[in-house]
Formats: structure tokens, C-alpha cells, sequence
């Protein structure tokens, strides 16, 4: 499934640089809004949950069929959501770059581009759309081709949180650099669900970085006993997308 998604991305990529030059893009990034701080927002005390907003996955199929991001962004935002994160990737999760600017420009909170990046130039597109982070599956990249991405984001002012799904990928996301580390328990390559694996590579993750465990979290306790395992923040997508009221969902979660 990830090398599926990859080469349809990999195609999208080269028809956006045929219609909007990477000059073009740097203009526009360099006249977005100021870039919020992710990574401050996901280390307050407490339970620290990025908010996915996300219309579909290739596991579940349609989540929301009433997928609204201009309702959903401020309600997460007042349900106690630390952080955003919208899914960008059309084909397979019938996301768009414009469901970001929309979320962005009706919170306050960072936002957080979910995509399936591999070049700079889609970390311009996240910043010309006002994304303040960005997301990078360690399993698509060798040490030297991270660090370059970390450096291309940094360079931009964005955080890049770093999704790792074992200790091999997070030992080579450390090696390169990464700061924030994101713990999916979802096998990508089964699309299996385990939060155990999240449990097993906590206590890898050195102090100076901030850790998010990442799919599968539905329960508050689950939050609690991960928090408790060394976590910092939690990114939380369906479940909270695929209940009536999203917002009451999440306060839940929160305790509320």
C-alpha cells in the first residue's frame, strides 16, 4: 500500500512542477502567515492531541461523509485539540492542500501538513499553504536523504514530525537529526493496528525529543497509560472523525 501511494504521489509531484514553478511557490511562502509553534504546543502539561481532520483512509474507506474542515478546525480547536492535522493526499484519502488553508485560517493552533512528502518542493507547498509542520515516514528514506528534508523544512521555519513504525527506522531518524518523533502503530505494510508497538519504542526515544504515538487511539485510558509510558502528544484521526460530534468526542479523550 505505502509504495502504491507513493508512486501516484510521486506522479501528482511531477504534474504540480510542470503548472507552478518551485520560484513561484517560494514567493508565496515567503508571504504566508507566520509559522506557529508545533513543537511548544505539543509540550504542555497535560494530554497533548493533535486533531487529524481527515475525509477518508484506504483501511476504513469514507469516515465522514459530512467532511467539513471550515466546521471542524474551530471546534477541535475549542474541544482542547493542542494541534491540527489535516490529510492532504487526494487519491487515496480525498484530502487537499485546501482543506489546510481553510483549517489554518479559522484556529489559532499549528497545523500540521499529513501527506506523503518526499521532496522539497512539497515542503514549500505546505508552507505556501500555511502549514506550520510537516510529516515524513522514515521508511521512505535513507539517513542522507531525512537529514536533507529536515534541513529544508527547518530552513522554511517548519517543525517536521518523523513517523517511525520500528526501532530500526527511529535509530535512523535520530541518526539524521529528528527532534519530534511520531510512533505509528499502524503497520503500514498490513495497515494493522498494534499500540503496543508504541509501548516498545518509547524508552528509545531520548529526552530531548518530544514523542507522539500516533493511530489506533480511541480511549482516554489509552491516553492516560501512554502519557504515563513517556509520551508527550497523541494524534487522534478517526475515531474523532468518525463520531457524531467530533468536538465531544474529543473532549472525552480529554477528560471534559
Amino acid at each position: 500500500m505505502l509504495d502504491r501511494i507513493v508512486a501516484v504521489r510521486r506522479e501528482a509531484l511531477a504534474r504540480a512542477k510542470q503548472v507552478t514553478p518551485a520560484a513561484k511557490l517560494e514567493e508565496r511562502a515567503g508571504t504566508a502567515p507566520p509559522v506557529r509553534d508545533f513543537a511548544a504546543a505539543l509540550s504542555r502539561d497535560g494530554l497533548n492531541v493533535i486533531a487529524e481532520l481527515k475525509k477518508a483512509s484506504p483501511s476504513r474507506g469514507l469516515l465522514r461523509k459530512d467532511y467539513n474542515p471550515a466546521a471542524l478546525a474551530p471546534a477541535l480547536e475549542a474541544a482542547g485539540a493542542a494541534a491540527l492535522s489535516v490529510l492532504t493526499e487526494p487519491d487515496f484519502f480525498q484530502g487537499d492542500l485546501a482543506d489546510l488553508q481553510v483549517a489554518r485560517s479559522l484556529c489559532r493552533v499549528p497545523v500540521l501538513r499529513k501527506d506523503f512528502l518526499f521532496d522539497s518542493y512539497q515542503l514549500l507547498e505546505a508552507r505556501a499553504a500555511g502549514a506550520d509542520a510537516y510529516l515524513l515516514i522514515a521508511a521512505l528514506f535513507s539517513t542522507a536523504e531525512l537529514r536533507q528534508l529536515l534541513l529544508a523544512g527547518r530552513q522554511l521555519g517548519m517543525a517536521a514530525l518523523v513517523e517511525v513504525h520500528t526501532a530500526e527506522e527511529l535509530a535512523r531518524a535520530l541518526d539524521a537529526g529528528a527532534e519530534l518523533v511520531g510512533v505509528n502503530n499502524r503497520n503500514l505494510k498490513t495497515l494493522e493496528v498494534e499500540v503496543e508497538t508504541s509501548l516498545r519504542l518509547v524508552e528509545q526515544i531520548p529526552d530531548h525529543c518530544l514523542a507522539v504515538s500516533e493511530s489506533g487511539l480511541r480511549t482516554g485510558e489509552q491516553l492516560q497509560r501512554l502519557r504515563a509510558a513517556g509520551f508527550d502528544a497523541f494524534l487522534i484521526g478517526e475515531s474523532l472523525m468518525q463520531a457524531p460530534d467530533p468536538a465531544q468526542a474529543l473532549r472525552a479523550l480529554l477528560g471534559g
